[in-house]
């Protein structure tokens, strides 16, 4: 008799995971942007746990399937230090890990600060701790939990940001480290964004594996909590059952535009950028909006621009200064970038270069 239905989908998903793991170590992938571990060495994989269900069920899976794939598995918690106990459930959850195998497993403690607010603080915290852990341990990829459902709140929170086709394209099944180092494009692996909550909390449930749930989750001063309590319910309530999997569907689709375009405007600014960095009015007028938009958010951001501060709006006013030119001022974008129309080209720099 084989496993539960519940049991059996989310080892098939880590299967796929680790086995395209496998062909990126075959196609010669470079581990991390620390020195290479033995050639004999198999490739390790670590799983990010928080101990709950999503996390737990992804543990079980990769303790299941490494061995039979001839990789190693280990396991990282993370103690974000906001909660009274936090360190104890920490360490609980890293016994938990290295119960069912995992090796090397270990909890890391970090300070969140404040930019951003308390989500996205936490979340870059979290992250830059993943980082750190893969490259201490020269691991080639860290498994992430996040489930169809979780896709679906970012969809949604994209949404109502107005943040465009690459926002509604949620989270990539792939994703690189956020420090951008040689070697990490491809650390992050999302092997549940096919898979729903309700089946990974199915399998933790059959396999009697404890998992916690986080207060924080159901906590209605966070974003995601109340898009996951109160407007994803409310839709469908209203538009019926299938609201999840039509918002992870559409984050597949923009993702796939999203990815065409951000090509598209690869050439474009190669195409229209100057020997000395500027661009040249002539090669941007008559490209589509969409990609000369991003070759334009691409050279502010180059400027120094800060991506989490460069809105739509300036882009908007940036575009017009090719398509609308009427003799307009500077403007001054974040980060004390100005971009300015000079003859034919198209000058963005640091004020008072």
């Amino acid at each position: 008799m084989g496993p539960h239905p519940a049991v059996a989908a989310i080892r098939l998903a880590v299967r796929r995971a680790l086995q395209d793991v496998l062909a990126d170590v075959l196609a010669g992938a470079p581990r991390a942007a620390a020195p290479a571990a033995p050639a004999e060495q198999p490739p390790l994989v670590l799983v990010a746990c928080s101990g709950g269900a999503d996390s737990m069920a992804l543990a079980s899976a990769l303790a299941f399937e490494a061995p039979r794939l001839g990789v190693r598995a280990g396991g990282v918690t993370v103690d974000h230090g906001l909660q009274a106990g936090s360190d104890l459930r920490a360490h609980e959850v890293a016994e938990r890990l290295a119960a069912l195998g995992l090796a090397p497993v270990e909890a890391v403690t970090v300070r969140v600060g404040r930019a951003g607010g308390p989500e996205a603080a936490a979340r870059s915290a979290r992250y830059a701790a993943l980082d750190a852990a893969a490259e201490r341990h020269r691991a080639q990829a860290v498994l992430l939990g996040h489930t169809r459902d979780d896709q679906a709140e970012t969809v949604l929170l994209g949404l109502a940001r107005g943040s465009g086709t690459r926002s509604l394209s949620g989270m990539a099944a792939v994703s690189g480290g956020l420090s951008g180092a040689c070697g990490t494009d491809r650390r992050y692996r999302r092997p549940f964004l096919a898979v729903d909550r309700q089946t990974t909390r199915k399998a933790c449930l059959v396999q009697a594996l404890p998992v916690w749930d986080d207060p924080h989750n159901a906590d209605p001063s966070f974003t995601r909590s109340r898009v996951r309590h109160e407007a994803l319910p409310v839709l469908e309530k209203a538009l019926g059952r299938g609201v999840v999997e039509a918002l992870a569907r559409t984050a597949q689709l923009s993702r796939d535009d999203a990815d065409a375009l951000d090509a598209w405007a690869t050439q474009a600014q190669r195409a229209a950028t100057r020997a000395d960095g500027t661009l040249e009015i002539a090669a941007l007028h008559d490209l589509p909006p969409a990609v000369r938009r991003r070759v334009l958010r691409r050279a502010a951001i180059a400027a120094g621009a800060p991506a989490g501060s460069l809105f739509a709006r300036h882009i908007e006013e940036t575009d017009r200064l090719i398509t609308a030119w009427r003799g307009q001022r500077p403007l001054n974008l974040p980060g004390r970038v100005e971009a300015r129309r000079q003859g034919g080209r198209l000058v963005l720099q640091q004020a008072n270069q």
